[in-house]
């Protein structure tokens, strides 16, 4: 097995994994934190820091990290049904790991930064945190354009080339297709929702088919084994 499409499909999953813990994190002990007021996320941030810079660690770091293995490790796989595509797509989803992993440095930062000034000057702190917010949201978190594109550039070429089964194919395309539709206002939680979800089944089982055996692989190993005759 190619070893780049072995560490993307480990990748792949690890990365769907980070996916689940942050959501979970976010869902279960982070949301009364990071929706509350300015006021009160500034007063609650002290207590929850260290939880928050995990949270950031998984669901930023390591996703993004991942994210770079397994672009790669895609493109390996479907560069020759598509090689301009492949190539579009792969630049994409490197941008994205770029874009997050900015969002999280920007975060990580902000936290110590915001908490100590909250201290000294509670309403300058409230302040920063908006104009803070809107900048980490512009990068990343204010709608899933740059992934979208990706998920839907690599399943079209997928589909295409006959890279994946048809069905994950179709999940990506309209997987990306949400995470397209979250430019638009209207639809941008509805869009950012269904494109976060279907990631994780997304890059679960594309880890799964990296980590398969590929039937091309192994006629191409039999054509190269030695021959041995059963006749006497």
């Amino acid at each position: 097995m190619n070893d780049l499409r072995k560490l993307g499909g480990i990748a792949a999953l690890i990365h769907s994994a980070a996916y689940v813990v942050g959501i979970g994190l976010y869902f279960t002990v982070l949301n009364p934190v990071l929706d509350a007021d300015p006021a009160q996320y500034l007063a609650l941030l002290a207590e929850h820091q260290n939880l928050l810079y995990v949270w950031i660690l998984i669901a930023y770091w390591v996703a993004a990290f991942c994210l770079v293995i397994v672009a790669l490790a895609l493109y390996d796989r479907l560069k020759t049904g598509s090689p301009a595509l492949m190539q579009i797509g792969t630049a994409l989803g490197l941008i994205w790991a770029g874009l997050i992993i900015g969002s999280g440095n920007l975060m990580l930062h902000d936290f110590g930064e915001v908490a100590q000034l909250y201290s000294s000057n509670p309403a300058q702190a409230e302040v920063v945190l908006v104009a803070l917010t809107a900048v980490e949201n512009g990068i990343v978190s204010g709608n899933e354009l740059i992934g979208g594109l990706w998920a839907l550039l690599v399943s079209w070429t997928a589909l295409r080339a006959g890279g994946f089964s048809k069905a994950l194919s179709y999940f990506g395309l309209v997987s990306g297709a949400a995470g397209i539709a979250s430019i638009i206002p209207a639809l941008n939680e509805v869009g950012i929702t269904f494109f976060a979800l279907g990631m994780i089944v997304w890059f679960a089982w594309v880890g799964i088919v990296l980590l398969r055996r590929t039937p091309g692989a192994a006629k191409k190993a039999e054509a190269f084994a030695p021959y041995h005759s059963t006749t006497v």
